[in-house]
Formats: C-alpha cells, structure tokens, sequence
C-alpha cells in the first residue's frame, strides 16, 4: 500500500527562512500530497511568498493571532488528520530537507520517525533525547544523552536511533498515533509540546526512531541559552515543571519543580536576578493548573476552527 503524507509547516515573521524551505520541500524524490503551512498571523511578507508558490499541493492556514509554535502544529496536525493523510510530517521554517529525506522516511514502516539534522557545515546537530529522564529525582534536566553528543557524527550511527523525545523539525507521525492519543498541546505555546507528544507515544506503547540517512538541513545555528528572566524563560521554566508534573513517574520527580523554584530564587542574586525569580515562582504556580493534557488536545477533538 502506497501511504498519503502531509507536510505540515508552522512559520512566523521568517519569510527569508520559509523561501528556502519551501524550495526544500518542492525538490524532493517523494512529492507530498499536500503541504499545509500555518502562517501564525505574520506581518512581514510571509503571505507573499505563499501566495507566488505554484509548485507546490499547498494549504495556507492563517491564523488570526501568534497560536505559538504549539499552537500552530496543534493547528496544522488537526487539518492534516481530519483530510485522512496516512502520515503528517512536521516541519519548521527554518529547515531544508535533503531531496531524499522523505523517500527515505517513508520506507520505514514504523508509526513514529524523526530526520536528523545537520548545520549548514554537515556537522551532526541531532538533539533529540537517547535518555529523558523523569524517574531519578537527581537529574536536574531529563535530557540525559542525545543523539549528537552520543554518536558526534551522523557516519557513527546505525541506520536507525531510538530515541525518547523529538523536535517538531522533521517529525513524521502516522495518523493513527494521532488518533489514539490525541494532538500536540496548544497550552504550551512554545517549548515541550514535542517533548510531550512524544512522552505520551511511548506511554502508548509507540517506539520512536531516529533516521540516520533522513537528512535535513538548520538553517539557523542553535540558541540554546535563552534568557530566562525574559519571556521566553518564562515558557522554558513553566512547560519543563507541566512535563514533570504530568509524567513524572514517582512522587520525588513531580515535587522536582518546587526544588527547582527554590534554588533560582535564592541563587537569583548572584545570577538570574529578580526577573529570573519572578519567572520561576510564576512559572510554578501556572504549570500547577496545566497538570492535566488541554481538552483541545485530547483524542477525539472536535472539528477545526475556521
């Protein structure tokens, strides 16, 4: 059986990005029978360089506000699922597929895959988790290998990688997945909704593979050290305690959050500041009402907002 895939593209104000992308995508071996970007209310000329691709089976979804990464792939997820494609890749904008990437995904006949990435340089910049761990109280960040820094080149791998989270760059997800445990949660904004997606397929028995010869390219360097007395910190912080507090698999793991509020306040003033405190308490109080998946997110959902 030949299986139907979607590529869904969640893009905000990165029009320059979005034109390699799409070229990306437009010169691949295995064509896409649709590519459904979500134009998270974009003001720059976004719009335009959708609206001049004819090469491509393209669905723009333009949304009235910034739903955020989270709510943008909820979004794209939802459109492609209820359209019955067999499979859903997820991509940013800032990525570029090699023209094989996708013949080489769609060869491997399990439920849940992920491309590895490379920098502009070829270097292998795989981050997905090997190890996420939320059973050992000790282990400050859950990430506790990952694919570039087990491996240090893509020739150093097997073909294939399980690995126990992915990013939503390069993700392919086949609908049934989707369908028994619901779609990425819209209430995270930014930051984790991947990490939980995949959480929640391995919870649900799925088994989730990084592959090697499925190549995609960042576009952007890595910028792993945000500022976490800004706003992005305060998601950074909030969605890490709602992944702790939903998965967390004993209680010393779920009470992680509060230890970790309580070492950035008192080690704020030789470090994060006031702005950090504030972020970490707000942070923890906020992640305490998201304990629970979105209903939005849920299997079942009803149907897509117009």
């Amino acid at each position: 059986m030949t299986e139907t895939v979607a590529v869904v593209v969640v893009t905000y104000n990165r029009a320059e990005l979005l034109v390699g992308m799409l070229d990306g995508l437009a010169g691949l071996e295995r064509r896409p029978d649709a590519v459904i970007v979500v134009d998270n209310a974009s003001t720059d000329d976004t719009a335009q360089v959708l609206a001049a691709r004819g090469d491509l089976p393209l669905q723009v979804v333009t949304t009235a506000e910034n739903l955020g990464g989270a709510g943008g792939f909820h979004l794209g997820l939802r459109t492609a699922v209820e359209q019955g494609f067999d499979r859903v890749w997820l991509m940013d904008d800032d990525v570029v597929p090699a023209p094989d990437c996708l013949t080489v995904l769609m060869a491997q006949d399990e439920d849940c895959l992920t491309s590895v990435r490379e920098d502009r340089a070829g270097r292998l910049v795989e981050k997905a988790a090997t190890r996420f761990d939320l059973r050992n109280p000790l282990a400050i960040k859950p990430k506790t290998g990952m694919v570039e820094t087990d491996y240090g080149s893509r020739a150093a791998m097997p073909a294939l990688v399980e690995v126990e989270n992915v990013a939503f760059e390069g993700f392919l997800v086949r609908r049934s997945v989707v369908e028994e445990i619901g779609l990425p949660d819209p209430a995270f904004f930014i930051f984790y909704d991947d990490v939980d997606f995949a959480v929640r397929a391995r919870r649900a028995g799925r088994r989730i593979w990084a592959v090697r010869d499925a190549v995609l390219v960042r576009q952007l360097d890595f910028d792993q050290q945000h500022d976490l007395g800004g706003w992005k910190g305060y998601y950074m912080y909030r969605n890490l305690f709602v992944v702790h507090f939903r998965y967390g698999e004993n209680l010393a793991v779920r009470l992680k959050p509060w230890l970790v509020a309580l070492v950035v306040v008192l080690l704020s003033p030789v470090r994060g500041g006031r702005a950090e405190a504030r972020n970490v308490l707000r942070a923890l109080k906020d992640a305490r009402g998201l304990r629970r998946l979105s209903l939005s997110a849920a299997p079942g959902p009803g149907p897509v907002p117009g």
